[in-house]
């Protein structure tokens, strides 16, 4: 085993080598270049690139779940959801790529599956099954990957290339009718009023649940 190199070193590199190149240039290769170490190094502590992941995803939860305990218990089930999206989406922004890492990831913590205990123990209060709460926080979490996950690209992209989300160009593109189209794409609330909004519209779906 090399010496200095621990599984916790080897993460925090990786989510440096993230933000500096994104997901698609995050190789155990490139990871043990930047560590100074051959890769055969690094296998010690994480076999291949999905074990990698995996542990990027849970140190990117253990983040998630301390900064959800420092929140409040809101007032019932829909406060602590809102909650619990806007910390992982926060969290997610906080790498490039961030939301990417954690799609189809394995947590290795115990520790960040347990943060939903207490979540379950209050909503059971108000009529909640275990399958139900999960259930509900599975379909945030989803939502809240899917929608970093677009913001994401949709940054970067527009970084490279300003022009590609033009509205004008967007709307001479369509040509003539369609105004009502024309008019949802000139909303323009990119980011948080977007993200609230739909956040609102899933958590509306869960309130018009019979055992909601």
């Amino acid at each position: 085993m090399t010496k200095g190199i621990t599984r916790e070193r080897i993460v925090t590199t990786a989510l440096e080598l993230l933000d500096d190149q994104g997901m698609d240039a995050l190789t155990v290769r490139a990871l043990a270049s930047r560590l100074d170490v051959r890769a055969p190094a690094l296998y010690w502590h994480v076999r291949n690139k999905q074990e990698l992941l995996d542990e990027m995803g849970t140190e990117v939860m253990r983040r998630v779940a301390g900064a959800f305990a420092a929140v409040p218990p809101g007032d019932g089930w829909r406060d602590d959801l809102a909650a619990y999206a806007r910390v992982l989406r926060s969290e997610y922004l906080l790498h490039r790529d961030g939301a990417r890492i954690f799609s189809g990831t394995r947590i290795t913590d115990p520790n960040v599956v347990r943060m939903k205990e207490p979540l379950f123990e209050r909503w059971a209060g108000s009529g909640w099954s275990p399958a139900d709460a999960d259930d509900a926080i599975d379909l945030v979490t989803a939502f809240v990957v899917g929608f970093v996950i677009e913001e994401q690209e949709r940054r970067q992209a527009a970084g490279t290339d300003p022009s590609r989300y033009s509205i004008d160009q967007r709307d001479a593109w369509l040509g003539e009718g369609a105004s009502l189209v024309k008019q949802a794409g000139r909303l323009q609330d990119e980011g948080d009023q977007r993200f609230e909004r739909h956040l609102g519209m899933v958590l509306d779906g869960i309130a018009a649940r019979p055992d909601a």
